[in-house]
């Protein structure tokens, strides 16, 4: 990637801290670097961001905020908007609204988004933050070619380092600086990727120097991680050290093979770099089409509950193709009544890779391939992430292996190698692609990636779903395969095992067809094997000494020899592969097809020019003579051996041959022991390792339990911050009490629903000054209450009211407290007083009245005792009219409205006397009298009925009776006219004298109530009228 020809894209992602850490980054930007950045932080959806003027003060660069469907250019800075998430597309920004208040992953969908839209110009920065994402987001870039950074400690934070640690724990991080050192590390790559294009690494005259660097790296990687990388394809492994020596800032291969011998965390760097692999569910849904219509239908036919389908996924990754097949495996079992069990081996070299896939836990940015119906069936939603339902990861067994080094599984009914062979070279699939033939069962399945194919190896595999890429293994084939025991010897062991080695041959000259002609016509039939006894090349004219044998077809050169030559024949290939020199047997007789004997020399030699780890055997067939009749040749050999010594030869012969055996017997037998010994070390390896397991099986179910309790306890601890939380709203809704919560910039972080009284705020007001907001209530100090708050810690209270005066509040201003004790705030509370206002004012009001009563009652007193003391009255007399007077007192107590009824005071000053039954009668409609008329007039009636009852018509031994009559008379003005009538008394004397009764009546009355009493005598008694008007002062009606 050249500077001139792209940009960079930078993905930002920061939480908690971020600002401090955001402004590092930018402060320590170059302005010639080349890119855009695009930063994602977590946002209150409800609350307006204003991070694009804060970082427009660190970067000259313009800073906007992300506007959807718009180009991403270089040179500017992109902010994401609250309540969304923003991702890229085809070079353009994409905004999503996000949907309720779930956990989001922002940093991660950002990330991701780069990684596939960008590939190898995307660049992931993470900063500051209180959780983990961000970490599968750097993951995705990792796997796209990109650059990974984190943030370290320095200057500017992390003050919360959780989100940059959990990346760098995760070792898909290339950097971990401090954020203002970012920015001039990025520069410095695009340097040193400048200066590796002009220097040309891959030029044609550095080809020999490069692979002889190349494969001192693959010795390396060998020799320290034993995994063998020589058949890894050469461009891609070239691609991924140019990538580490340009974050290593080199511009040589032999720098950074220097840098690999010294340093051991680099060689484990580019091994993890090696491994990574792009990889997802479903990739390819029409191929997984085809697998679950074509395949999978098989894999169960004929099998019942007790019987077991094997499948094998070499190359797993992160397990994301296990699951997708599992997925479709448990969809076809769940259609059977007894579907047979099904093991599911999935199997890679990345230990952390394999740590992932057993997790089974993917974020949402990676299940856009898994249809709504399978995320629901087969996934349980954990927050933005999705984890694989335990019926699918049951199915799947996660193992460490190597497909070149360790041996293969067997009896496998499915193998699913999908985009794996394209990373190897052409000699490790010649190599890998027989071991899945024999891992398969006759009859197996091989399903692989769209860009792979085995079209080489058709004598092992006959294509079923071509398009698909979906092969079935062939049972006829005549290969015979070598397995891997132990580490791979080098890229050319296994392939020249399975291919014949040729000869270059010269021009066509006259000696090339002398040659020729020679060979063809003279030269004695003859194959060339292996040190294995494999045919790899036959001659004419074989078929004397070697037959096909009956069933599977063989190369194998002991097999397909004729009887009577075969032990000859392995004796003296044995003694050649061993000793490495030539070995011949005379006088060997083969019987041919009609009878006759053909007595022959074996000839056995190495084939010159041969690698000595894959030699090459050369076996002559030497006739003696012609073809003979069996008495023929015994005579012929009889005569030669006249005198014994052929028999001796022959004695002789067949004593070295048995040695052999012995040996060869005495030799298996030590093979057998060591490998007995193996074997029994292994088991005892294997026991260990089982204890092992057990122990770690105990532990991990004391985790479990523990788990469970811890989690349990979490659960309640959710439970009752739901309640408090619950009971928190219940309150805020039920109290009349307005309360509103304010931070140092008297922004509203929450409030009652009281508040409304006050203030016209709505549920979005949240987040805004206080001061924005219209009320009707006169606080213009406010502001200035808060301040003295903040200063000194202490509450305030004053009293406001509304503008028009109708409304009374106490305004309360306090400290909001922290966890830690620190002010970080001010609750503001308002109390509806106008209630107690209004009764406060009423309470002055009946306080003034009652000292007025007072005053007046006390008149009354003074008045009453004058008199009686003037008039030489006695004691007695004073107590009685006292009395009179505390009896209308009681009534004024009893009584709950504002006035006294007539009839009820009438009533109360006549029982308080001893009147006969029979002689009082009553009439007159309800009236109601102020205090201060009813004692006055009480005192009136008093002396009336005291008069009654002495002298009057209540005495008791008179028949005289009282009739008290009064009604209201008048219209504009009313008036109360009272008649006391007593009859039946005789009066001796006609003038009645003026006492203190008469006196109270016509003066006191006249003057306090403007009343108009009257007396008359009559024959029989006397009548008393009072007049007196109801729109007096002192009256209520």
């Amino acid at each position: 990637m050249s500077l001139e020809d792209t940009f960079l894209v930078v993905g930002i992602g920061a939480s908690a801290g971020g600002i401090e850490a955001l402004q590092g980054f930018f402060q320590g930007v170059p302005a010639e670097l080349d890119a855009a950045f695009v930063v994602a932080t977590h946002l209150n959806p409800e609350r307006e961001s204003l991070l694009h003027e804060v970082l427009a003060r660190f970067t000259s660069r313009p800073v906007s905020v992300a506007v959807h469907d718009s180009p991403v250019e270089s040179g500017h800075v992109y902010v994401l908007p609250e309540g969304a998430t923003l991702t890229t597309a085809q070079g353009r920004l994409v905004l999503t609204a996000t949907v309720g208040r779930g956990e989001v992953k922002p940093v991660d969908l950002l990330l991701a988004s780069l990684a596939t839209d960008f590939a190898e110009r995307s660049v992931g920065v993470v900063l500051s933050g209180g959780d983990g994402d961000g970490t599968l987001g750097v993951k995705a870039i990792k796997e796209h070619g990109g650059i990974t950074m984190a943030q370290a400690p320095d200057g500017f934070g992390p003050r919360h380092p959780s989100m940059p640690d959990t990346a760098i724990s995760t070792g898909f991080i290339d950097f971990a600086l401090p954020a203002e050192r970012m920015g001039a590390r990025l520069l410095d790559m695009m340097h040193a990727a400048d200066a590796l294009e002009r220097t040309g690494i891959a030029s044609r005259e550095a080809e020999q120097s490069r692979a002889d660097l190349l494969g001192h790296i693959y010795k390396l990687l060998r020799g320290q991680l034993g995994h063998d990388f020589s058949g890894y394809k050469t461009k891609t492994f070239v691609r991924r050290v140019e990538r580490r020596m340009q974050v290593h800032d080199m511009r040589s291969m032999d720098e950074y093979l220097a840098l690999l011998r010294t340093d051991a965390q680099e060689v484990h760097a580019l091994f993890r770099d090696l491994l990574i692999s792009v990889t997802s569910f479903f990739r390819d849904a029409a191929a997984f089409e085809a697998l679950a219509a074509s395949v999978i239908p098989r894999l169960f036919e004929h099998k019942g509950a007790d019987d077991v389908v094997r499948l094998w996924v070499p190359g797993c990754a992160t397990g994301e193709e296990v699951y997708s097949i599992a997925i479709v495996v448990r969809e076809y079992m769940d259609a059977l009544s007894a579907p047979p069990k099904v093991q599911l081996f999935a199997t890679d070299i990345d230990d952390s890779a394999l740590s992932v896939a057993r997790a089974a836990r993917y974020p949402e940015a990676l299940m856009t391939s898994v249809s709504a119906e399978r995320r629901e069936r087969f996934f349980t939603a954990d927050g933005d992430a999705y984890v694989v339902a335990r019926e699918v990861r049951d199915l799947c067994i996660f193992s460490p292996h190597s497909l070149i080094r360790d041996p293969p599984f067997s009896r496998i009914d499915l193998v699913s190698c999908r985009n794996l062979l394209i990373y190897f070279g052409a000699d490790v699939q010649s190599q890998v692609i027989p071991i899945f033939h024999y891992a398969l069962r006759p009859g197996g399945f091989l399903f692989l990636g769209s860009a792979e194919n085995v079209s080489l190896f058709d004598d092992l595999f006959e294509s079923l779903e071509k398009r698909h890429r979906i092969f079935r293994r062939r049972s006829d084939s005549t290969r015979n395969l070598r397995l891997p025991v132990g580490p791979a010897r080098g890229a050319g062991g296994y392939a020249a095992v399975m291919s014949p080695r040729r000869t270059d041959v010269p021009g066509t000259g006259l000696r090339q067809l002398v040659d020729q002609q020679v060979l063809d016509r003279f030269a004695p039939a003859h194959v060339v094997a292996n040190r294995d006894g494999d045919v790899v090349y036959y001659s004419s004219r074989t078929g004397k000494y070697l037959e096909p044998p009956a069933g599977a077809p063989t190369r194998h050169l002991m097999t397909m020899a004729r009887k009577d030559i075969r032990l000859d024949l392995r004796t003296c290939f044995r003694a050649c592969v061993e000793s490495g020199r030539a070995s011949s047997r005379e006088g060997v007789m083969v019987e041919l097809e009609d009878g006759r004997i053909q007595v022959l020399t074996l000839h056995i030699e190495a084939l010159q020019g041969g690698d000595a780890a894959d030699s090459l055997y050369i076996v002559l067939f030497v006739d003696q003579g012609v073809v003979q009749s069996r008495g023929d040749a015994i005579d012929h050999l009889g005569r030669g051996g006249a005198d014994g010594s052929q028999v001796e030869h022959e004695l002789r012969e067949t004593r070295d041959r048995l040695q052999s055996m012995v040996e060869e017997y005495e030799t298996s037998l030590e093979e057998l022991k060591a490998s007995n010994e193996e074997l029994v070390s292994v088991n005892e390896e294997l026991q260990s390792t089982n204890e092992e397991l057990e122990a770690s099986k105990e532990e991990l179910q004391s985790v479990n339990e523990e788990l469970h309790t811890v989690n349990g306890e979490l659960h309640g601890k959710i439970d009752a911050l739901d309640r408090a939380n619950s009971d928190l709203i219940n309150l805020f809704d039920s109290t009349n009490v307005a309360t509103v919560f304010l931070d140092r910039g008297l922004v509203i972080r929450s409030y009652t629903p009281a508040v409304a009284t006050v203030f016209n705020i709505r549920g979005s007001d949240r987040g805004r000054p206080i001061t924005d907001l219209s009320t009707q209530l006169l606080i213009p100090t406010l502001p200035e209450d808060i301040d003295k708050v903040f200063r000194y810690h202490a509450p305030i209270e004053r009293r406001t009211t509304s503008e028009d005066g109708r409304r009374h509040y106490l305004l309360r201003v306090a400290p909001y407290q922290a966890s830690d004790a620190q002010v970080d705030g001010v609750v503001v509370t308002f109390l509806d007083i106008t209630s107690l206002t209004r009764s406060e004012a009423r309470q002055r009001m009946l306080i003034a009245e009652l000292q007025h009563r007072t005053r007046n009652l006390l008149t009354i007193v003074e008045s009453i005792v004058r008199r009686t003391v003037k008039g030489s009255q006695g004691l007695d007399e004073l107590s009685v009219r006292l009395g009179a007077l505390s009896r209308v007192q009681g009534l004024v107590g009893s009584q709950s409205g504002e006035s006294i009824d007539l009839s009820d005071m009438l009533r109360l000053e006549l029982e308080a006397h001893p009147v006969p039954a029979g002689k009082v009668s009553i009439e007159g409609p309800a009236v109601p009298l102020s205090y201060d008329v009813a004692q006055t007039l009480c005192m009136a009636l008093h002396e009336l009925t005291t008069n009654a009852v002495k002298y009057g018509a209540l005495r008791n031994d008179g028949g005289g009776t009282l009739a008290v009559t009064w009604r209201l008379i008048g219209e504009s003005e009313e008036t109360l006219s009272l008649t006391w009538k007593e009859s039946g008394v005789a009066i001796a004397n006609r003038e009645v004298g003026k006492g203190f009764g008469r006196e109270l009546i016509e003066q006191a009355l006249a003057f306090s109530l403007r009343a108009r009493p009257s007396w008359q005598l009559e024959e029989d008694g006397v009548r008393y009228v009072l007049d007196m008007p109801m729109n007096n002062r002192g009256v209520h009606y």
